[in-house]
């Protein structure tokens, strides 16, 4: 038995946070729990590392959807971080925070002090951005933070045509999407300290590691979390392995509270092997209810990327320059020496937020635009000069769910996205393709001869580009909404806006999978902002 304050389970992006926030106190007991392995991979360090990260049992919990009807029966894989850091560790990389309105709807929503105004001081108390570093000020950002931002450390010729033609389609050019609204057409901002991957166990875990009230422990498979013995429904302490899931039982007890920070994914999947959930669902899975929860993993957004591939003459790109030894050899140098080139690239490089109709108040989709191209996630380049503009709806309407089969807890979880089941949905997709024909034909690209490999320029009716999107459609990893914040008095919700788990005293949640709605843009760095207010908020509830 081992007693601590606070049990943190999961030390993906946000649980790294919490455990430095929580034991920068050192009267405070901190137990960190992750079921993966310890950030020292060499591929998760070097940007282009992504391709080796994801898909690999080392880094990656190889998880998959069901087969899904709006992907046409697909099923497709679906990444999640089985390592320090979590996803933050196999991720692109990329610096968004979203639009001042996700955070406003939150608020309206009924989730009090999650607005705007009350979320971005939680952005920039970690944030350490690159406009900066030479003086200055800006209200919108800081310096001296542990979460480095830094522009992309390669460039284009045939991005930058790109850039220009959707300015010459209406989507103008930016510096920051970082603004409270991300309308325009820029290179990303990047989580990377001098061209090498900058996660959250770097970020927040390593400064806090010699800390002798923090225990940070791998390889520990969460299998439950434990109930008082008392009769009072209270959650204090936790089951788990060491190994996996058929390991070495250890017990963990919780003075304080136990935060959970395993994600959209593990974070439902746990709370319903503790008997926490719809009680119907839960006996179908063969486990006992303790709590009547229905809310426990419904409500799964993902942001469902439509890929789209143009052939190009009179251009390099990657698919060239990765073709040969010699360019192979070429990158590799050119990154051993200055840190640059395409082995520093994240797996986005360019990136813009359009409205797919005039009705849109704001931006809804968002392009992620690489000098590449291929069939499939981790198959190889295509030999022909091409690039990829893929697109995703900010705010699809379509809901999903992840729940448990069994009470085996190393079985993985029926994970159900439901792409593409709305109309609204099918229809943003069709706007979407027909809006990137739109910039690809615009006259800054009219030099490199854009051919449409992907979907295919004969498909032009409705009913043809939803079943292309169907086709081409695959996850952008943007899981949340599992655990939904809201008011006691939504049946539906999880957590209340302290993040406090209803109806079940000593757990609290903080992770994506609270999120109410998901943010417009890459969610890794919202989730950061939201370890960040749990972790006040727990220390505020302390002093009380």
């Amino acid at each position: 038995m081992e007693q601590f304050d606070y049990i943190v389970v999961g030390a993906g992006t946000a649980g790294c946070l919490l455990a430095n926030r929580l034991s920068a106190d050192p009267s405070i007991r901190v137990l960190l729990l992750e079921a993966g392995g310890r950030d020292d991979y060499l591929w998760i360090h070097i940007p282009v590392g992504y391709l080796y990260c994801i898909g690999n049992p080392r880094t990656d919990w190889l998880y998959q959807t069901e087969p899904e009807a709006g992907l046409n029966g697909r099923a497709i894989k679906y990444p999640r971080g089985k390592v320090l850091g979590g996803c933050s560790s196999i991720n692109g990389m990329i610096y968004m925070r979203g639009q001042r309105r996700d955070y406003d709807e939150w608020a309206a929503l009924g989730n009090a002090g999650w607005g705007w105004d009350e979320v971005l001081p939680y952005f920039l108390k970690h944030e350490s951005h690159h406009s900066l570093d030479g003086g200055g000020s800006d209200p919108l950002h800081r310096s001296g933070g542990e979460w480095r931002v830094e522009r992309q450390r390669i460039r284009w010729d045939l991005l930058d045509a790109f850039r220009e033609a959707a300015a010459q389609v209406g989507i103008p050019s930016t510096e920051d999407f970082n603004r409270g609204d991300n309308l325009g057409c820029g290179y990303f901002e990047v989580n990377q300290r001098k061209g090498v991957r900058w996660n959250a166990s770097k970020a927040f875990l390593r400064p806090a590691a010699s800390r002798v009230n923090l225990r940070v422990v791998s390889g520990a498979h969460v299998v439950g979390l434990r109930f008082r013995d008392d009769g009072s429904g209270r959650i204090d302490g936790v089951d788990y392995r060491i190994g996996g899931p058929g390991g070495a039982p250890r017990v963990a007890r919780a003075a304080a509270e136990v935060v959970m920070a395993a994600g959209a994914v593990g974070t439902p999947q746990l709370l319903e092997l503790s008997g926490i959930g719809d009680p119907a669902r839960l006996l179908a899975a063969g486990i006992a209810p303790r709590v009547d929860l229905p809310g426990v993993g419904e409500n799964l957004q993902d942001h469902l990327q439509l890929r789209t591939i143009y052939k190009v003459s009179n251009a390099v790109t990657l698919n060239q320059q990765a073709s040969t030894l010699l360019g192979k050899a070429g990158m590799g140098l050119e990154y051993l020496l200055f840190r640059r080139g395409p082995m520093a690239m994240s797996p986005s490089q360019l990136g813009a937020f359009a409205k797919s109709d005039d009705g849109q108040g704001s931006a809804n989709l968002e392009y992620h635009v690489q000098p590449l191209s291929l069939d499939r996630f981790g198959e190889p380049l295509h030999r022909f000069p091409a690039f990829t503009a893929s697109v995703c709806n900010l705010r699809p309407s379509s809901r999903g769910s992840i729940h448990v089969r069994s009470p085996d807890p190393g079985q993985a979880p029926l994970i159900r996205p439901n792409y593409l089941t709305t109309e609204e949905d099918r229809r943003v997709a069709a706007a979407a393709i027909r809006l990137t024909r739109q910039i690809v034909a615009a006259p800054a690209l009219r030099g490199y001869g854009p051919e449409e490999y992907l979907p295919g320029a004969g498909l032009q009716t409705e009913d043809e580009l939803a079943q292309a999107a169907g086709d081409v459609g695959t996850t952008i990893f943007h899981p949340v909404g599992t655990c939904r914040m809201g008011p006691v008095g939504d049946p539906a919700s999880v957590v209340d806006a302290q993040l406090r788990c209803h109806r079940v005293p000593g757990l609290r949640i903080a992770d994506a999978s609270i999120m109410p709605t998901i943010t417009s843009g890459n969610t890794n760095s919202p989730t950061l902002m939201i370890a960040e207010r749990a972790a006040e908020m727990i220390l505020a509830d302390r002093r009380r």
